[in-house]
């Protein structure tokens, strides 16, 4: 059994195969696998590691890159050109806690016909399909609040803000 231990970002080589795996294969740190090349492997990362399409991982003998890919599941899909009817979609779907992928006019999440119903309650279209789900990784994961450039001068202390702007009124 092949041993993996370690995300790399060697874009200089080139994998040897992947290891396709679904959305909650990807988000266990400690797992027995089959490569698609049929060997046998186990991932021995630090609790809380997740992979997502595209992650590199490299053998503890520095021997086997292989490449992580996002399995085809059943999904359900909303594709939408309304903005508002859209995001009203992921709120009902994000208040219920449900792992969304989320483009500029689709909605993607785990089949549930229960939710499917309620989606087509607002007026959407949803489908079934056999596709790779990527949902967001969320605001608590460390990969939900990017700065782009420009941005380093904001203060992420709102409540300070708040507090200063109300003081100003007495």
């Amino acid at each position: 059994m092949i041993k993996f231990e370690t995300k790399t970002d060697k874009t200089d080589a080139i994998p040897q195969t992947s290891l396709t795996l679904g959305k909650d294969q990807r988000e266990k740190s400690r797992l027995k696998v089959t490569l698609d090349d049929g060997r046998e492997g186990g991932l021995f990362f630090d609790k809380g590691t997740s992979f997502q399409d595209g992650d590199l991982i490299i053998s503890a003998d520095g021997e086997t890159l292989v490449e992580i890919k996002a399995a085809a599941e059943t999904v359900s899909m909303v594709h939408c050109d309304d903005p508002l009817l859209l995001a009203k979609a992921c709120y009902h779907l994000g208040n219920r806690h449900i792992p969304l992928q989320i483009d500029a006019t689709e909605l993607r999440y785990q089949h549930d016909h229960v939710l499917d119903e309620m989606v087509r309650g607002f007026g959407l279209t949803v489908t079934t399909e056999q596709a790779p789900f990527e949902p967001e990784s969320g605001a608590y994961s460390g990969g939900g609040h990017h700065h782009h450039s420009g941005d380093h001068d904001h203060s992420h202390d709102h409540h300070q803000q708040h507090q200063q702007h109300s003081h100003s009124h007495d």
